[in-house]
């Protein structure tokens, strides 16, 4: 997530009582998570098996629990809960605010734009042009919708992230500072739900359609004019390129790259990374010729073994 002022490092280490190590200089201008860090940013890493990620990352200032060797031109800043003061910094840059009546006054809605009886309108949210939120839809705090997008009656958009730390007393959750882009052309169906990202963008790229009851987990990113039938789920940061194809409740894992024109049968489980331009089948997923090929043979075996005389005893 960027932020709307810049802090400077020294700044934070004298409030929080912190080491700092490397740069004493450096201005953040942005609070991310290691998937989606930018130069500027600040990131927290707790684990030392993370150490070499988090420091080779683009990020530019590192909160972590020891002294090791600073990169060039980045800033460590030693403390003993470093997930503590990172979501700290989220949640001063994103109070959670409550609402009070069912459009935010910091909503903007283009004037063309249709809000149907019962939607609600989170803080900061964008409807653009021509675009229409159904009854009883929900679109959460700093949503981006384009135009001529329509949001069928009863889909939430802008759900927090499922997202939680695992500490010793249970799970902690992020505060999510991310949010939901929705480009121009998109429908999304009645009863979907489609989540913020932690720190960046949960993106729907222009003209794809989600059928009803899909989910969109927090950071995924769609690509353009992509077709999601029913109760698909879609897990965080994974990225759809262009034109995809899934039927059904198809169900696809964290962190994956689905390749442009790709199609995905009903029911398929995904697992792995996917090939563009290919068709693939089953759980887990393979290239859907090869799947047949291989349902056919055993069809083929257990009809053999049916047919095979057994030897017996009187």
């Amino acid at each position: 997530m960027q932020l709307s002022k810049p802090l400077h490092v020294k700044s934070l280490a004298e409030r929080f009582t912190l080491k700092l190590a490397g740069n004493e200089d450096l201005w953040i201008t942005g609070i991310n998570e290691i998937h989606k860090v930018r130069r500027g940013d600040l990131i927290f890493v707790d684990a030392p098996k993370y150490y070499a990620k988090s420091l080779e990352s683009t990020a530019s200032c590192i909160l972590i629990p020891e002294a090791v060797s600073c990169p060039e031109g980045k800033t460590l800043l030693v403390c003993d809960a470093p997930f503590e003061v990172y979501n700290q910094l989220v949640l001063e840059a994103r109070p959670q605010r409550t609402q009070k009546s069912s459009i935010s006054e910091t909503a903007w809605i283009h004037p063309s734009a249709i809000v149907e009886a019962n939607a609600t309108i989170g803080h900061c949210a964008v409807i653009g042009a021509n675009s229409t939120i159904g009854a009883n839809a929900v679109i959460g705090e700093f949503t981006v919708i384009g135009n001529g997008v329509t949001i069928q009656p009863g889909a939430i958009v802008g759900t927090d992230a499922f997202y939680y730390k695992k500490t010793a007393h249970g799970f902690r959750k992020w505060r999510a500072g991310g949010r939901v882009v929705i480009h121009d052309e998109v429908e999304i169906g009645a009863g979907c739900t489609i989540n913020k990202g932690v720190s960046g963008d949960t993106v729907i790229g222009r003209g794809t359609k989600l059928d009803c009851q899909v989910h969109i987990g927090h950071g995924a990113v769609l690509g353009q004019h992509c077709l999601l039938a029913a109760q698909v789920g879609i897990a965080g940061k994974t990225v759809v390129g262009d034109r995809v194809v899934m039927y059904g409740q198809v169900g696809v894992a964290q962190n994956l790259t689905i390749g442009n024109d790709v199609t995905l049968y009903a029911k398929s489980g995904v697992g792995k990374d996917l090939e563009a331009g290919k068709t693939y089948f089953g759980a887990p997923c393979g290239e859907a010729r090869e799947m047949m090929r291989e349902m056919a043979a055993l069809r083929k075996l257990a009809r053999e073994h049916q047919a095979k005389p057994r030897s017996g005893t009187n």
